[in-house]
C-alpha cells in the first residue's frame, strides 16, 4: 500500500513537472516561430517593394525622392537594417502567361536558378500568397505587368533552431531525470514515517489481541463456573454477554492482524470447490432472513491460495450480503474465469451505497450507520479483513452498486 502512494507521489510530481516543461516551451516555440514567421514576411514584402527589373539586387535599393518630390510608401520592415542587408534573398519575376521574366540568384550554389523559377511557377500555379518550402520562406505579390516571387533563405536560422531544441530536449531530459530521483527521496522522506506508525499501530493491534485473549478466556470460564452454582443471575448473563462481544472482537482483531503482518502458506486448491463448500452452511442462514442463496459456480477455476484465509473471504462476503439484503430477496453468489482471473461475485438487493463510502467501507472500524455499535458481533473489520486476505493473494476487491443491487467483486489470479 504504501509502496503505490510513493509512486503515486512520484507520478504527480513528474507528470506536474513535464507538464510545466513541455507547456513552456510549447509556448515560447510557439511564440518564437510565430514572431519568426511574421518578421520574415515583413523583409519579403519590403524586399518585393523595393523590386525594379533590370537594377540588380534590390535590398541595397534605397527610397529616392520620385521626379515630382513625392516618396514611396514606406516598407513594413526597414530595409536599412543590418538584419535585412545579412539576410539571403532570391527572385523570380514571371509573366502573367508564365514566362520567367528574370531570375535573381546570388548564391546559385545553394539553389540553382531552375530550381526557384520552378518553385515559382508552381507557387503562382497553386495560388499561394506566402508559405514556405524547402528552408525558403516565399512571399508573392502582384506588380500589374508582371507576378513576383521573392523568397528568403532559412537554411541557418531553421537549423540553430534546431540545434537549440535538440540541446534544450538534452538538457531538459537530463533536469527531468535529475527531478526524478529528488521525487523519489521526497517520497520516501514523506511516506516512511506514515508507514512506520501504521506498522506500530498494526502490531498494537497484534500485541494486545493476544494480550486480551487470557483475561477473556479467564473470565470466561469463572463465569462458568460461578453460574454452576448460583443459577441464573443477570448481572453474570450481562458479564457473560460482553465477555463474548469481546472475544469476537478480539478473534476478528487478530484475523486482520495475521492476514496483514504474515504471508499466507499458499498452495494450489480448487477454488470452485472451496466456495462451493463454503456457500452451503449459508442456505439455511438465508432462509431464516426470509432470503435464497444462489449460486452459479463454474467448475475447474484453481487458484494458488492459503484455503483458510479463502474461506473466511466467502464466509465475510456471504455474511454481509445476507445482513444487508431486503426481505424476501436473493442473494446471487458467481464465481467464473475472466482474463486470467478467477472472478468471485456475491449480489444481493439492498440500499446504494454512497460512491463517497465504497473505498471507506474497507477501512478498519468503519460503519455506515453510526448508530450500530457492535450488538451484532459485528464491530466493522469484516470488509477490512476481506479486502486483507485478497491483497495477500495478490488480488483485488470492489464494490459496485445499479439499479438497487449491490455487488461485491474479488478478482484474484487463476490457476
Amino acid at each position: 500500500m504504501f509502496k503505490k502512494t510513493r509512486w503515486k507521489i512520484v507520478a504527480t510530481v513528474m507528470t506536474v513537472l513535464v507538464l510545466l516543461w513541455v507547456g513552456t516551451l510549447g509556448v515560447i516555440y510557439a511564440s518564437s516561430y510565430y514572431e519568426m514567421k511574421m518578421q520574415n514576411q515583413r523583409m519579403l514584402r519590403a524586399h518585393a517593394e523595393l523590386y525594379a527589373p533590370g537594377q540588380g539586387e534590390s535590398k541595397f535599393t534605397d527610397f529616392r525622392p520620385k521626379p515630382d518630390g513625392a516618396r514611396g510608401r514606406k516598407p513594413d520592415f526597414d530595409p536599412n537594417s543590418p538584419q535585412f542587408h545579412l539576410s539571403t534573398f532570391y527572385t523570380v519575376a514571371l509573366s502573367p502567361d508564365g514566362e520567367v521574366l528574370e531570375t535573381r540568384n546570388e548564391f546559385s550554389a545553394v539553389h540553382t536558378d531552375k530550381e526557384l523559377e520552378e518553385m515559382a511557377k508552381r507557387i503562382v500555379a497553386d495560388g499561394k500568397e506566402s508559405g514556405s518550402e524547402n528552408n525558403l520562406t516565399f512571399f508573392k505579390a502582384d506588380k500589374g505587368s508582371y507576378v513576383l516571387v521573392a523568397f528568403m533563405d532559412n537554411t541557418v536560422v531553421n537549423e540553430s533552431a534546431m540545434t537549440l531544441f535538440r540541446y534544450t530536449l538534452i538538457f531538459g531530459g537530463a533536469a527531468l531525470v535529475l527531478f526524478f530521483f529528488l521525487s523519489v527521496f521526497l517520497a520516501r522522506k514523506i511516506v516512511d514515517p506514515l508507514e512506520e506508525s501504521y506498522q506500530k499501530q498494526k502490531q498494537f493491534i497484534s500485541d494486545a489481541g493476544h494480550e486480551l485473549k487470557t483475561p477473556v478466556s479467564v473470565v470466561n470460564a469463572n463465569a462458568e463456573l460461578l453460574s454452576r452454582q448460583i443459577g441464573d443471575n443477570q448481572w453474570l448473563s450481562n458479564i457473560r454477554y460482553e465477555n463474548e462481544r469481546m472475544r469476537v472482537l478480539i478473534t476478528q482483531l487478530l484475523d486482520l492482524a495475521r492476514t496483514e503482518n504474515a504471508a499466507p502458506q499458499t498452495e494450489a486448491i480448487d477454488f470452485s470447490r472451496l466456495v462451493a463448500g463454503e456457500a452451503l452452511p449459508f442456505e439455511s442462514v438465508a432462509f431464516e432472513k426470509g432470503l435464497v442463496l444462489n449460486t452459479r459456480i463454474a467448475n475447474g477455476i484453481g487458484t494458488n491460495g492459503n484455503s483458510t484465509q479463502l474461506k473466511q473471504l466467502v464466509s465475510i462476503l456471504l455474511d454481509n450480503a445476507i445482513r444487508h439484503s431486503k426481505e424476501q430477496g436473493e442473494v446471487l453468489l458467481t464465481l467464473t474465469r475472466e482474463r486470467g482471473f478467477a472472478k468471485l461475485s456475491v449480489i444481493n438487493r439492498g440500499d446504494e451505497i454512497p460512491i463517497a463510502e465504497r473505498t471507506k467501507i474497507f477501512q478498519r472500524f468503519y460503519r455506515m450507520d453510526p448508530a450500530r455499535n457492535g450488538e451484532d458481533g459485528h464491530y466493522g473489520l469484516g470488509l477490512s479483513i476481506a479486502r486483507a486476505i485478497t491483497q495477500s493473494h495478490k488480488g483485488q476487491i470492489e464494490v459496485h452498486c445499479k439499479n438497487g443491487l449491490v455487488e461485491f467483486r474479488v478478482l484474484i489470479p487463476a490457476l
